[in-house]
Parts: structure tokens; C-alpha cells; sequence
């Protein structure tokens, strides 16, 4: 039986019917070699593109035919030699350059949107430096001093017939004691009032006054108040930072800032008809106006070294004068001794030589300060002095006018010795002087 398809090779007798047997006939391509005509082959030329093979042709495997012993080895190309492109890198190149130029987009993008915001828009100004470094100033720093001494300085408030008066103060107790200038308080007749650092506001009641040395003490009626810390005014020297704290024209919790410009500059102060104050004062340059009066005058470490008391100006008499530079304050060693007087006795005690000065015939010409009169059992009189005795210097300070003199001895606390140098005659002698309180 046939299926229709005849499996010989084009040309050839037709193949009898029946199953293929055995060997193909003579002449077959697939027949062994030498066996009839045709070419000696197990496939037909064109076997390897036909699907279908002769039924009569055994199976048959080609095999590469081995190379002739010492022939030439068929040449190779070496796909990493030099020289020649390298498929791999032909295709990881293009790849590599893709990811990364990707990449480099992608975090472009994600800097401009994170700092141009999500909607897009212009950042005005550069990019703000960590708060955390700005906020953690070094404890000698000026604002580092401000933000501790703040807290503790008031405006002080005092309402009487004559209008209202305003200046500064500081705390120096917990339970409300303040210190002020005496000339804020006035005649201390009127309702006084402080504002603290927060806005708010307590009553005050003036606790008492010296108007001699211009220090004035009230308290508030509050308790669990930040007091001052105190320095030693004694050990300024020329040329120490310094701030100075108030509400100079109302304008609370002002804070500038100086230098010492001078020590124990003598001063005289006082308004027409009122007492006259003298003290050795810490000269500054440290802004100070109207409304500074009474407020802290403090070191480099935020402590207390003088209380603002006036200034100098160069305004005609009766005009509104301003800072110029030239500021003066009660060295806190004197204020703390005088608060000490007011709060435990109602008073300050005085610190007097025992001598006194000025009048006729106690100028010098700047070469000391003669002395007019000398009390019998005051503390001069111990110490050897005597009426018309020329002061030189007191504990090393030049005397050159009788407020000179006057303004030092009471810088001191009764019980202090100092030291006297004076000219009697021709002659300098010196002498040890113990000041004494005032009897009155």
C-alpha cells in the first residue's frame, strides 16, 4: 500500500510495490559505495533542506571530518583580543551611561523640588544654617548674658500730682525686693508699679530711699522672683565689656553694650532745689537715656557691677538731652551696702572723713584739696590731720577738687581704712584713716 508519495529521487524507475526491504537497489544515492552510478553519498545534494527522506536510506549521522595531520588550524577570532570590538561592552556601555544619567536626573530633580517646594515657586535668600548652631550660644556671649540678666530687670512706674515718672530697676531679692534709682521714686509719695521682663505688672511700695547716694529700694508683691547675681565693682579695670539694661524712652528690655571707659569718676549731681548726691562712679559708653535710670549695669558674666544713674550731655539747660557716649553708674558695692541699710534699718548710713572741705581758701590750683575744718574726735582728727592740711591723694586717687574727696570717702563703708597722703607745710606726710558713719 502507498500512500501516494514517491520517496525515490527525480528520474529514477518507480519503486515496486510492497514494503521497502533491506538494501536500496543499485544506483540509489543511498546505496554503498561503488554500487552503480550516481554520486557515492548517504544524502541526497539537497537532503539538509528537504523535511523528507528517502524510506529506503538508512539513518546516517555527518560528521566534520577531522583535520589533516599538520595542516593549518583554522583561524579563530578571539572575542577579548585588542583591537577588536567587544560585543559585551558594545551593549553594557549605552546601558551603564542610561542608569546613570537616570539617576543623575532623578536626584537633580528631587534637590530642586525639595528646595523650590513641592509646587514649584522661588526660594528667595540662601539656605538657612542649622538652628540648633545658632541656638546654642557660648555662655560669654552678649546674647547669652542678655537672655540671663532679662528676666530680672523691671520698668518702675511711679504716679504722683506732678505726672508720672518712669525708669528701671533690678531684682536682687526672691521675695520682691528691687533696686532703683532715688530720683525715679521722687519723693517716694506717689503709687510706684513695676512691669517685668514677661509684661506683666505688679504694685509696688517704696521700702525706703538715700537721696544722697540716689539709691531708692521697693518691693513687689510677688514671691519666687530671679534675683541678680552680684559682682565686685571693686575689681573693674578700663577697657571691661559691659551691658547696660532698662527702658530708656519707655522702650522696655533694651539691652547696650560698652566698655568702662573710666573709674571713680567723682561726680555732683542733683536737680535745682532738690539734695545734692555725689559718688565715684563707673564711667561707660554704653547707651544710656531718659528711662535707663536705675537699671543693671553688668560684666561679661551677667553679673551686677553698677547701677545706671546719669549721663552727660551737651543740650542747653531745660532741653530733652540723649546719649552721647558718656555714661555714669553707682559702683554696686556702694548700692548693695545701701539696700542692705534701707531693708534692715529703714535708712542709709553716710560715710563722712570727719573733715570738712571746700569755701574759701580750699582750692589748690588742682594740687589737692585743703581741708577748712577738722571735728575733734572725727576719724581725720585720729589720724593726725589738721585744718589747712592738703589732701593729695586717697588711697592712691588724686584729689584735685573738694567733690573729689567727698564722692570718695563715701564710695567706702563706714569701718574702712584707707590710706592718706597730704602736704602740711613743705612736707608730705601719710596717714591711715579710719571712715566712720555719720552721726545723724
Amino acid at each position: 500500500m502507498t500512500d501516494g508519495w514517491d520517496w525515490r529521487q527525480p528520474g529514477s524507475n518507480p519503486a515496486p510495490p510492497g514494503p521497502p526491504t533491506g538494501t536500496p537497489p543499485a544506483g540509489h544515492p543511498t546505496a554503498p559505495h561503488g554500487s552503480g552510478s550516481g554520486t557515492a553519498s548517504p544524502w541526497w545534494s539537497d537532503a539538509l533542506a528537504d523535511p523528507w527522506r528517502d524510506p529506503y536510506a538508512p539513518a546516517a549521522v555527518v560528521l566534520p571530518t577531522a583535520p589533516a595531520v599538520g595542516a593549518a588550524p583554522e583561524p579563530v577570532s578571539d572575542p577579548d583580543a585588542p583591537g577588536r570590538p567587544r560585543l559585551r561592552q558594545l551593549l553594557l556601555i549605552p546601558l551603564i551611561t542610561a542608569l546613570l544619567a537616570g539617576a543623575l536626573g532623578g536626584a537633580l530633580g528631587y534637590a530642586f523640588a525639595v528646595r523650590g517646594g513641592a509646587g514649584g515657586g522661588v526660594t528667595l535668600g540662601a539656605r538657612p544654617a542649622d538652628a540648633p548652631g545658632l541656638a546654642q550660644r557660648r555662655p560669654e556671649s552678649l546674647a547669652a548674658v542678655a537672655e540671663k540678666v532679662l528676666p530680672s530687670v523691671v520698668t518702675v512706674r511711679v504716679v504722683s500730682l506732678a505726672g508720672m515718672s518712669e525708669g528701671s530697676g533690678f531684682i536682687v531679692s526672691a521675695d520682691g525686693h528691687v533696686i532703683t534709682n532715688d530720683h525715679v521714686v521722687g519723693d517716694g509719695g506717689g503709687r510706684a508699679s513695676v512691669v517685668f521682663n514677661d509684661g506683666s505688672t505688679a504694685p509696688a511700695t517704696v521700702v525706703g530711699q538715700d537721696p544722697e547716694s540716689d539709691i531708692a529700694v521697693i518691693k513687689v508683691s510677688r514671691t519666687g522672683l530671679r534675683p541678680v547675681e552680684f559682682g565686685d565693682s571693686d575689681a573693674l579695670a578700663v577697657g571691661d565689656p559691659v551691658l547696660a539694661f532698662g527702658s530708656p524712652l519707655s522702650l522696655a528690655n533694651t539691652v547696650t553694650a560698652g566698655i568702662v571707659s573710666a573709674l571713680d569718676r567723682t561726680m555732683q549731681a542733683g536737680e535745682p532745689g532738690g539734695p545734692v548726691r555725689y559718688y565715684a562712679a563707673i564711667q561707660t559708653d554704653a547707651a544710656v537715656n531718659h528711662g535707663n535710670s536705675g537699671g543693671p549695669l553688668v560684666d561679661a558674666a551677667g553679673r551686677v557691677i553698677g547701677v545706671n544713674s546719669t549721663i552727660k550731655s551737651l543740650v542747653a539747660e531745660g532741653q530733652e538731652a540723649g546719649n552721647i557716649g558718656l555714661a555714669f553708674a553707682i559702683p554696686i558695692n556702694q548700692a548693695k551696702r545701701i539696700t542692705q541699710d534701707i531693708i534692715g534699718t529703714g535708712k542709709a548710713r553716710r560715710t563722712v572723713i570727719g573733715a570738712q572741705v571746700g569755701g574759701a581758701g580750699s582750692s589748690t590750683g588742682g594740687a589737692g584739696v585743703r581741708l577748712a575744718a577738722v571735728e575733734p574726735s572725727g576719724p581725720a582728727a585720729g589720724a593726725g590731720l589738721k585744718a589747712g592740711d592738703v589732701i593729695l591723694r586717697l588711697n592712691g586717687r588724686p584729689m584735685t577738687e573738694p567733690t573729689d574727696l567727698i564722692a570718695l570717702v563715701r564710695k567706702f563703708a563706714p569701718g574702712a581704712v584707707v590710706r592718706v597722703e597730704y602736704r602740711r607745710g613743705a612736707s608730705r606726710q601719710n596717714a591711715s584713716v579710719t571712715l566712720a558713719a555719720d552721726a545723724k
